[in-house]
């Protein structure tokens, strides 16, 4: 890693936020897109889950493991917070408008497909929150899919514990949003490189 007028770039010059290796330009448009296709997945299924199973009794997949049955949630993801309807909703689109605004810094395929799950979990179970009964700010999220001890989720829900792990996995990585490494992951990179990243080869030497 080297230092030139106070910018900082590893061996393969990569500087944060630049053009190089781990710099992803369609990262904005890539998170927007998943967004996108996890909101029009989880309208879907949940549409198709009110017109099957309102009034019914739960179909069963799996025995007693694996259940459909339809359940409208007032509270957040996984039936926390029944009771701060309206606060989730308003922390739920400020979320969605802070990750709208964040979008056009991500610029790494891991926090690009990471935060896309993410928006889009929060915006689906947000579409719920104004568009269906009891009204605007209080409506009940559509929950439908039961799997053993877990509580009743939807399409919104899993794509938020995706995305978390995901953009877990970045982290751990030391992967930047910006597309850049982390000092770690950098420092780490430089030493395999002079090392030759096998243990005992030098950089330029040649393997028996």
């Amino acid at each position: 890693m080297t230092e030139t007028n106070g910018t900082r770039s590893d061996a393969t010059g990569t500087t944060p936020g630049g053009a190089g290796a781990g710099y992803f330009r369609a990262g904005p448009v890539v998170m927007l897109m998943i967004a996108a296709v996890i909101v029009t997945a989880d309208q879907v299924t949940k549409a198709l889950a009110v017109w099957g199973l309102e009034g019914q009794d739960p179909i069963r997949i799996v025995g007693d493991t694996v259940r459909l049955l339809l359940l409208r949630n007032p509270g957040a993801a996984f039936s926390m917070g029944t009771d701060s309807t309206v606060v989730l909703s308003i922390v739920a689109t400020l979320v969605v408008l802070g990750l709208l605004w964040f979008s056009r810094r991500v610029h790494s395929r891991w926090w690009a497909w990471g935060l896309g799950l993410i928006l889009g979990g929060a915006a689906g179970n947000l579409v719920d929150r104004y568009i269906r009964s009891p009204g605007v700010l209080r409506g009940h999220v559509v929950d439908f899919v039961s799997v053993g001890w877990w509580p009743v989720f939807n399409v919104a829900d899993s794509s938020l514990v995706v995305g978390v792990i995901v953009v877990a996995v970045a982290v751990f990585r030391g992967v930047e949003f910006d597309g850049s490494r982390g000092l770690v992951a950098e420092d780490s990179a430089a030493t395999e490189r002079r090392d030759g990243g096998d243990g005992g080869d030098t950089v330029g030497g040649t393997h028996g």
